[in-house]
């Protein structure tokens, strides 16, 4: 599990850093963030919630079912979007409330 950071749309910010568990996200001389071993990325996908631009995809491998597909997602209020880009161009969308989404 992997993630990828578009460093052309990163506005670092630093939250993706804040909130990694295993300290992987780094920052260039420019303040992108980029992770230098991906392979390293526990799949955990706290800094994909956490980019404001989303600017860091998570990578579904065949491992997982994904077959390629990348996902990300979108705040809209209190509405968190799981947009997942299928390798084939359709795209498949969650919605989550942020406020329900821990709700037992």
């Amino acid at each position: 599990m992997s993630i990828r950071i578009d460093s052309k749309i990163c506005i670092g910010c630093g939250r993706c850093h804040d909130v990694c568990p295993g300290t992987l996200i780094k920052f260039d001389c420019d303040h992108r963030a980029y992770i230098k071993y991906p392979r390293d990325c526990w799949g955990c996908t706290s800094c994909v919630k956490e980019c404001p631009v989303s600017a860091i995809r998570f990578y579904l491998g065949a491992d997982i079912g994904g077959q390629g597909s990348m996902l990300h997602t979108e705040q809209e209020g209190e509405i968190l979007r799981w947009i997942i880009e299928h390798p084939d161009g359709r795209t498949t969308e969650i919605q989550v409330n942020r406020k329900e989404s821990n709700q037992y």
